[in-house]
């Protein structure tokens, strides 16, 4: 996993980025002299420029930021509560660089948003979430000591997962609970940090309101859509020659972000990270940067991530690596996380391995979608099955049982490295009895097929089930099943 920020590029007008080129990181002064002052706002004029620049969030899920504001503001009159101000700075996902861009870079952005909208609500307190990778950490630090916020403002660091990031899961760590997402579906806008009306919002969201409200409305929407105002920022990585956080106006064409970063020809690019989906390059072609141009091509913009593919990586190996990975990173607290994902992992190494057909991913994905406790289950089914379509003539040549011939070269920004000794299961069918003990010791794995014998994929064993089936080929009574080095 990368540990240093990636360059910083800009197509266009800077905005987020503006002063990077002649500053690098701007302090208190760098900030004021590139931005200039900046003013309290009352609640009805902060929710008037939030919706007349449609400002939606940029974690991920795109909503509505002044829906967000509202809900708190309507919460806390109804309970006659204080409010809190959360910032989400995890960016959880290992292929998104864009938020500790700005927590590096431009931290005061981040927190010029996140007064504004303490002063609006009269918040108790601003809490800013960051990863426990220490990228963003001393550079929100040194920017709270270059100034006064008009609250007390912490920072609370939480473990780099995947699922870390999303909201209930960053409220949960702020309390003191383990840092999954709740095992039930609640609004932080009426119960959120210490019981309290809670406005949650990604960093960038933040930052973006810090400019609007510098610049207004009107000059806002100079740049970007009619229906998508502003600006958005990007992080590209995959098979980029010059992976970078990327900052252009919403409507750019996607191909010159692509030759801009200098992308390959390849099979094809996830837009929207993990939880996105996968364009044909045919697609790129049309795509223009923003939700609704992403969406007409298939696409996603998602948190802004893509990651596109060269020629010489194994797409769906690639793909598979994935989905185990996010199987991995299940809160297991609910049974469409806990059993379904592994499940949907095993059954794309199943296809991918030529040894079941589509529908079985098909299926997989269908058990687990609309039915967590969180969009986990719904993001990993819709990563899975973008990739079966985008990659169907790949799927083809596997299904021969040849496979398309090319390695799995690693370049999705998985944590760690590679797996520098994958290990596959093998089995002696002169000795397997069909005792079906395996089975029971990594069902994850290893199923039995309708004669009772083991059944699983001739991929390697993903790291995270590696320690079962350890112990399945140690319970085997016939010394049947073996644990061997995968060429």
């Amino acid at each position: 996993m990368r540990t240093t920020v990636p360059p910083v590029a800009c197509v266009g007008e800077p905005r987020l980025t503006a002063g990077f080129a002649e500053f690098g990181r701007l302090d208190l002064l760098a900030h004021e002299e590139v931005h200039g002052p900046i003013g309290p706002m009352e609640p009805a004029a902060l929710l008037r420029l939030a919706e007349a620049i449609d400002l939606k969030g940029k974690g991920g899920a795109g909503f509505p930021f002044a829906r967000k504001l509202r809900a708190v503001l309507e919460s806390c009159e109804r309970q006659d509560l204080a409010a809190v101000v959360v910032v989400n700075a995890s960016e959880g996902e290992p292929a998104s660089w864009k938020d500790k861009v700005l927590l590096t870079r431009a931290p005061h952005l981040i927190l010029d948003g996140a007064a504004l909208a303490a002063y609006a609500l009269d918040a108790e307190e601003i809490v800013i979430g960051v990863a426990d990778d220490e990228v963003g950490r001393p550079s929100l630090t040194e920017a709270l000591q270059e100034r006064r916020m008009p609250v007390p403002t912490t920072i609370v660091t939480v473990p780099h997962r995947f699922i870390s990031g999303e909201g209930g899961a960053l409220v949960n760590g702020i309390n003191g609970l383990p840092h999954i997402p709740p095992g039930t579906k609640k609004r932080s806008s009426d119960s959120g940090v210490g019981g309290l009306p809670t406005l949650l919002s990604n960093a960038e969201t933040y930052a973006q309101l810090a400019v609007a409200a510098r610049i207004g409305p009107y000059e806002y929407a100079a740049l970007g859509t009619d229906d998508e105002p502003g600006t958005v920022l990007l992080t590209v990585t995959g098979a980029a020659k010059r992976p970078a956080v990327v900052e252009c106006a919403a409507g750019t064409p996607l191909r010159e972000i692509l030759e801009l970063c200098e992308v390959p020809e390849g099979p094809g690019i996830l837009m929207g990270g993990y939880h996105g989906k996968w364009i044909t390059p045919e697609a790129a072609d049309r795509a223009e940067v923003s939700r609704k141009g992403l969406v007409a091509v298939g696409g996603t913009l998602g948190a802004g991530i893509i990651v596109p593919l060269a020629r010489d990586t194994c797409p769906l190996g690639e793909a598979a690596q994935v989905v185990r990975y996010l199987a991995g990173e299940s809160a297991g607290q609910c049974g469409p996380c806990k059993m379904g994902l592994p499940d949907l992992a095993r059954a794309v190494d199943l296809a991918v391995s030529g040894s079941a057909p589509i529908e079985v991913v098909r299926a997989a994905a269908g058990d687990v979608k609309g039915r967590g406790a969180c969009s986990h289950p719904d993001g990993t089914a819709r990563f899975a099955l973008s990739a079966m379509e985008v990659f169907a003539e790949d799927l083809r040549l596997h299904a021969t049982g040849e496979g398309c011939g090319k390695r799995v070269k690693g370049v999705m920004g998985l944590p760690g490295a590679p797996d520098a000794n994958p290990r596959k299961l093998t089995l002696d069918w002169s000795r397997c009895d069909g005792h079906g003990l395996c089975a029971h010791v990594v069902p994850d794995f290893i199923r039995l097929d309708g004669n009772g014998y083991p059944a699983f994929p001739a991929t390697p064993v993903p790291t995270w089930l590696r320690e079962g089936a350890l112990k399945a080929v140690k319970v085997c009574p016939e010394l049947a099943l073996r644990l061997v080095k995968a060429e």
